[in-house]
């Protein structure tokens, strides 16, 4: 995928997970409102409470509207479906900083399709995706007790490091 930079993604990219699942990927609109809500009806309990960093039993309006309505280059939410079905499986955030230096990054998966390497592969595309629009620092703040992500980040090369503010929270920090 080689799109010049400040392009944003319009088209949909099919990734092959480790275990073989064909996913296709494609950046949320607002028209998706409804399928990310859904969506987030099905990631346990805790996975919302990793993603969001608080306890929500429902995703609100004011945190569907962050996903969909945004500029498509410095924030962008991409949505993940089963190639084969195409059932919203997963979503996937990438937040830069207004200088385009840093970026933040986060993933959700629906429970019943956890362990089929959507995490692994929407990370790497993550990756790719910021290291595209010229990102020299990529980081994932997450709950210290949310292991499965930490060790996926720092299989990675993603360093971690406990959040200064926080001590219940880990910084995991890629630099390109």
């Amino acid at each position: 995928m080689s799109l010049p930079v400040e392009t944003p993604l319009h088209h949909n990219v099919a990734l092959k997970t480790r275990t073989g699942l064909v996913i296709d990927v494609r950046a949320a609109t607002e028209a998706d409102e409804a399928a990310l809500e859904t969506l987030f009806e099905s990631v346990s309990p805790d996975d919302r409470r990793f993603r969001f960093l608080s306890a929500r039993d429902h995703i609100g309006r004011d945190q569907l509207v962050a996903m969909t309505r945004v500029d498509h280059w410095r924030t962008e939410s991409f949505l993940v479906f089963d190639k084969a079905t195409d059932e919203l499986i997963a979503t996937a955030m990438l937040a830069c900083d207004n200088a385009m230096d840093t970026a933040e990054v986060a993933i959700s998966i629906r429970s019943d399709r956890k362990g089929q390497g959507i995490g692994w592969t929407m990370l790497a595309f993550l990756v790719e995706e910021a290291m595209r629009r010229g990102v020299k620092r990529l980081l994932s703040i997450e709950a210290r007790e949310n292991h499965s992500a930490i060790e996926l980040e720092r299989e990675m090369g993603f360093t971690a490091r406990v959040d200064n503010d926080d001590p219940t929270l880990m910084v995991l920090e890629a630099r390109f």
